[in-house]
């Protein structure tokens, strides 16, 4: 029979990895909003940016993403705003 911490183990990385799929999910949906509606020139792509920038911090303050790349995918984020935002 298994060890009772290699038990409590197991049980510890399935929630972790329910729980940093969620994130992971929600995090990928916030950014698909936003881009879609950055796309689609949506009156609403300020919200939809900081809402992504949020999820971005989030996930990477649960150690689901580093920071370096929380930090990369914000900016390039932020730079599609902005060109977007010349543009018009």
């Amino acid at each position: 029979m298994a060890k009772k911490s290699s038990l409590k183990r197991l049980r510890q990385i399935q929630k972790r990895t329910l729980r940093n799929a969620s994130i992971r999910s929600w995090l990928r949906t916030a950014i698909k909003k936003f881009e879609k509606a950055l796309a689609a020139g949506e009156a609403d792509v300020e919200q939809k940016l900081r809402y992504a920038l949020r999820a971005l911090d989030k996930a990477w303050s649960k150690g689901v993403i580093h920071k370096n790349t929380a930090a990369r995918k914000k900016s390039r984020l932020m730079k599609k705003f902005n060109k977007s935002r010349l543009a018009s």
